[in-house]
């Protein structure tokens, strides 16, 4: 089973996250299989805050991958309809 969920990147009090396609059994920073975009929590500028490819994004949804909660939310602030 693929889950879409985040790696945590950048340094200390400074996170930066990847978006991308994972086995539900890896751990959070494991092996990615496809890397699908990034999320910047701390950019003031909410257009740069989130950057997704969005056909890998809606490809990975048609075929089953599910996404994690805090994932989802970031999908939908970018307009991405998730199935229900």
């Amino acid at each position: 089973m693929v889950r879409l969920r985040m790696m945590r990147m950048g340094r200390k009090n400074r996170p930066y996250y990847r978006i991308g396609a994972f086995d539900a059994h890896e751990e959070r920073d494991g092996k990615i299989i496809e890397n699908l975009g990034t999320y910047d929590p701390m950019e003031s500028n909410n257009e740069k805050q989130v950057t997704l490819k969005k056909e890998r994004v809606e490809y990975w949804l048609g075929v089953g991958a599910k996404p994690t909660e805090s994932v989802a939310s970031v999908l939908k602030k970018f307009g991405i309809a998730l199935k229900k």
